[in-house]
């Protein structure tokens, strides 16, 4: 199959199209190359004609020129007609002409406008025609231009198989544009094999189609593989750029440098990239205010930067551009766009604050505090409530008390003074400040030869007060001795009046003494002591009695002070020894360290003198040695190996003056480690009482104690004497016996006895008296013993009963007796002491008894 011109065409078509001709000839000094196109006959100004391959004869150009005004060549190659043009049937041509200044070359282009007929030349062979078709069946390039006018369908190219010399050929085509989206946009003659475009296409949706196209019989046998076809669609300049927002908004600071960078704008074009229809051109059509002109704009870029460094905010605050993209390299046929770009001047601090007045008066009254005496204002043509409008105020002179402070108010920026700390009339009546302002934010431009800081000054007029009293300073002081007599007078507390400096006017009152030690008089504050002043009084602290002091004048005005009073020591107290109890453990040491104190003052102090002093008929000085330690103690310790107990150690300390003191010490030896040990366990042993005190309460149970003890005993009394049938049962002596608790220290073995006291008998107790009462109520196998011990051994034996036996023990010496009441003998027995349930078991019954008989127990 092969490619050849259509051999025929539609007579209306012929009407409307001429076949355009460019022919490029090569010589050896000014030709390049041939090329053909077609076109139509009519071509309308800004029309695109064809492209020529400018490379092929210059790499690059530094001029391009057309012999015909009614075309014009651009860099790419690109043919443009500048005016309508209606081709006749005449001849047209003109010259391209290039040259090259770097190389010093020139070559030019023949372009020849030929109109032909409607049929080809028959001038070419069958042979020709077949050698050319079978040189065509290959990927053959083909192009149209997008948007097409037709008419339609609109002729391609024609393709061919050189088969179809021998057999008939059926062409037929497939892919995009054919069977497949857009459908039906191309067609194929099945007999010829021209290729037709049947409407207009856009380059925009669609640059390029692929399609194949076969060579069948009408069998259906493919007679030649299939010829895949490119159909190109050539860009046309029907898009225009168009920018990426309607209105741009950038911001400059005002002052900036010339050249420097307000911000870019970007436009973007449909049309095929990397030509000239999509080639932008970016300018400035005007500015707002149009005087004087600050931007300017990168012709390819979109930058827009400043050329001048006088933006000034204060002046105008914003600017208004109108700029323009077009395409075709900004060439005046290329299609443009317009858009809006707002520029606004950021503020910088350029403009000091300054003070609307250099100099202020005020007045303040004296001793008023958090006032506001005065308002100061300044000017500033930079942006308001910003940092760079914002003033911060100081103060530079004449505040060095600290009397004044000036602060910002954030509402109107004024400077607002302050009085903090009272001021005196009498000592100043007038003060001058300096006081100074900047801006929060910093100065941008160089200060050189002048301040950035403005300043102004205010004059502080002190007015006088009618003022009290005053009492300086607050706390004064007198010195007196401790023992001065009562009624001493001395010099008290002074007030003042401020502005006679005199104290004439003034009375004084009492308003808190402590002690009640001082009077003080009305008019004059002297005090005279009325009691006996003692330095080491409780509430003293290093020697100063504190009695405040309430000053008031003739209009009731007061003020308040406190009168030291410095007691100056007297030697009237000897040293003494605080811890009067001294624990020596004897296995581990022999000694112990007391130390002594004396409250007088230091001049009446240490060093101290430690001695024993020496009672009659005692070997103190024989158990006992002082040794000193230093000014303040001395150790005691003990010699020929004293026994565990308490001892009592008299210590006389004196002074440096020789005044001194005894106190009494309690000396615990003990058999212990450490002084915790003994002081946990002291007992009778170790005697160890000296330090313990009993409460009314414990008195009072050791009382009731030693009450029920008499009462038990007494009852005995009364129960043993009531047995008068055989009086002689009972020893005389027994009244002189001493009753006590055996040593037993659990009941008998046969015993069980209630421990809830007299209230509960134990199990085998009887509720009666001795012999015949109590023989009544003891059960069998029981017995109780009451053991009574005075010299020898003797036992009151009850009568017994069913077996019972009831022995009542009266230990006297080393022996033991029994007094057998029902037979009147002495029986010895075994038993030596009496168990607790025992006693308790004789003695229970008898607390009721009301019949008291006359004889006593216990004698002392």
């Amino acid at each position: 199959m092969a490619a050849a011109p259509a051999s025929r065409f539609r007579s209306g078509a012929l009407c409307r199209r001429l076949l355009l001709t460019l022919a490029i000839l090569v010589f050896s000094c000014d030709a390049c190359k041939k090329v053909t196109l077609h076109v139509p006959s009519k071509l309308d100004a800004e029309k695109f004609v064809g492209r020529v391959n400018l490379k092929e004869c210059f790499e690059s150009a530094n001029l391009i020129h057309s012999s015909d005004p009614d075309f014009q060549i651009l860099e790419d190659g690109s043919i443009y007609t500048t005016n309508a043009i209606l081709l006749s049937s005449e001849k047209r041509n003109f010259t391209i002409s290039l040259s090259n200044t770097e190389n010093l070359e020139e070559r030019k282009i023949l372009v020849l406008l030929e109109h032909q007929t409607k049929v080809l030349k028959q001038s070419h062979s069958k042979e020709k025609v077949l050698k050319r078709a079978k040189r065509r069946w290959a990927p053959i390039p083909c192009s149209m231009v997008e948007n097409s006018l037709g008419p339609f369908p609109l002729f391609l190219q024609q393709v061919q198989s050189d088969t179809a010399q021998n057999y008939t050929i059926y062409y037929s085509i497939t892919g995009h544009g054919v069977d497949q989206e857009p459908k039906d946009l191309f067609s194929i003659d099945r007999d010829t094999g021209n290729l037709y475009c049947n409407h207009p296409v856009d380059r925009e949706q669609y640059e390029s189609f692929e399609i194949v196209a076969f060579a069948t019989t009408p069998d259906g046998y493919n007679q030649e593989f299939p010829l895949p076809l490119v159909i190109k669609i050539e860009d046309e300049n029907d898009n225009y750029p168009i920018f990426t927002e309607e209105i741009y908004i950038f911001t400059v600071a005002e002052g900036s440098r010339i050249g420097s960078t307000v911000g870019q704008v970007c436009a973007t074009d449909k049309d095929e990239p990397d030509t000239l229809h999509t080639r932008l051109r970016y300018s400035i059509l005007q500015q707002l205010p149009a005087s004087p002109t600050l931007f300017s704009m990168h012709p390819t870029t979109g930058v827009i930067t400043t050329t001048s460094s006088q933006l000034d905010r204060e002046v105008i605050d914003k600017y208004q551009l109108k700029i323009k993209v077009q395409d075709m390299d900004g060439q005046y046929f290329g299609l443009q766009t317009t858009a809006s770009c707002i520029i606004q001047i950021e503020d910088v601090n350029d403009n000091l604050p300054t003070f609307t007045r250099t100099s202020y008066v005020t007045s303040v009254e004296e001793n008023t505090v958090d006032v506001e005496i005065i308002r100061v204002s300044v000017e500033d043509k930079d942006l308001i409530n910003t940092a760079n409008w914002r003033a911060n105020y100081t103060i530079l002179k004449g505040n060095e008390d600290g009397n004044f402070k000036i602060v910002t108010d954030p509402r109107t920026n004024e400077g607002v003074l302050y009085v903090i700390k009272p001021l005196n009339f009498e000592e100043r009546q007038q003060v001058t400040l300096q006081i100074g302002v900047v801006n929060e934010a910093p100065y941008s431009k160089d200060f050189g030869s002048k301040s950035a800081m403005s300043t102004a000054t205010v004059i502080v007029n002190v007015r006088d007060q009618d003022e009290g009293p005053e009492c300086l300073p607050p706390v004064q002081t007198v010195r007196i001795k401790e023992n001065a007599p009562v009624r001493t007078e001395i010099n008290g507390y002074k007030a003042y009046d401020p502005e006679t400096r005199s104290s004439k006017g003034i009375s004084y009152k009492k308003v808190n003494d402590p002690k009640g030690w001082v009077t003080v008089d009305e008019n004059t504050g002297s005090i005279t002591t009325f009691r006996s002043l003692d330095r080491e009084a409780e509430s003293i602290t290093k020697g100063v009695y504190n009695v405040t002091i309430l000053a008031s004048d003739r209009g009731g005005r007061t003020c308040t002070g406190t009168l030291g009073i410095i007691l100056e020591d007297v030697n009237d107290n000897g040293p003494l020894i605080r811890r009067q109890t001294v624990i020596v453990c004897k296995p581990v040491m022999s000694s112990a360290e007391i130390v002594a104190f004396d409250p007088d003052d230091v001049i009446n102090g240490p060093p101290f003198s430690f001695s024993l002093e020496s009672v009659p008929d005692s070997d103190i000085q024989r158990t006992w040695r002082l040794t000193k330690i230093n000014d303040t103690a001395a150790r005691l310790s003990y010699q020929n190996d004293p026994p565990f107990g308490s001892y009592s150690v008299p210590v006389r300390v004196a002074d440096k003056h020789g005044l001194s003191r005894i106190t009494p010490l309690n000396v615990v030896v003990c058999d212990c480690v450490t002084e915790d040990d003994c002081t946990s366990r002291i007992d009778s042993r170790t005697a160890g009482g000296a330090e313990i005190k009993l409460g009314k309460w414990a008195i009072l149970a050791i009382l009731l104690g030693i009450a029920l003890l008499f009462c038990i005993l007494f009852t005995l009394v009364c129960g043993a004497t009531g047995a008068g049938k055989k009086p002689k049962a009972i020893p005389e002596d027994v009244a002189q016996q001493n009753l006590i608790v055996s040593n037993t220290e659990a009941p008998g073995d046969d015993k069980v006895c209630s421990v809830n006291g007299f209230t509960t008998h134990a199990v085998g107790c009887s509720a009666q008296g001795v012999c015949g009462t109590m023989g009544s109520g003891v059960k069998n196998g029981v017995q109780e013993t009451i053991e009574m011990v005075k010299g020898g051994h003797q036992t009151l034996e009850p009568c017994q009963g069913a077996g019972h036996h009831h022995t009542l023990e009266l230990c006297k010496g080393g022996g033991q007796h029994t007094l057998d009441s029902c037979r009147g003998g002495i029986v010895e027995v075994d038993n030596s002491r009496c168990t607790y349930s025992e006693w308790h078991c004789f003695t229970q019954p008898r607390l009721g008894e009301e019949s008291i008989r006359g004889h006593t127990l216990i004698k002392n």
